[in-house]
């Protein structure tokens, strides 16, 4: 059972990670002069190899964060052509953050980061599909429907 104290943290990192999402898209909103997906898929693209950075002293988790890190570039790249493929790649963040726990991993990675991080990412996520000029219910089944 959680004491109070850890629910205040677990509940800390959510609200954080929330907030942050939010705070990011209201900074990129007021850049008017810059394209949008070009900076969500930069930021996409950095936030993989964020996890590079706290695992570098272990070899096998380097390698696993440095593969991650490699696609979720890849998917900050054909995200700017495609805002499916940037949402779809902040969800996919979120799911390896949730998942990263259930990896062999030395507990290199701050505590309550996998909230933080993908509380943030599923937040960029959603924005990026519900709040995209010209998005409809028809057009998202149908790009889903394309990838798969």
């Amino acid at each position: 059972m959680f004491n109070s104290r850890k629910k205040y943290k677990i509940m800390n990192a959510v609200i954080i990670g929330v907030s942050s999402g939010f705070l990011i898209i209201l900074i990129i909103a007021f850049l008017k002069q810059l394209h949008k997906k070009v900076i969500y898929g930069l930021i996409l693209s950095g936030i993989g190899f964020l996890y590079v950075g706290f695992v570098w002293t272990d070899l096998q988790a380097l390698v696993t964060n440095t593969i991650q890190a490699i696609i979720f570039l890849f998917l900050g790249y054909y995200g700017i052509k495609n805002i499916f493929v940037l949402a779809a790649g902040y969800f996919l963040q979120g799911c390896w953050d949730m998942l990263y726990d259930f990896f062999k991993v030395p507990g290199l990675i701050p505590p309550h980061y996998d909230l933080f991080c993908s509380s943030l990412d599923f937040t960029i996520a959603l924005y990026l599909l519900a709040f995209n000029k010209g998005v409809s219910a028809k057009k998202i089944l149908h790009n889903v429907a394309i990838y798969l």
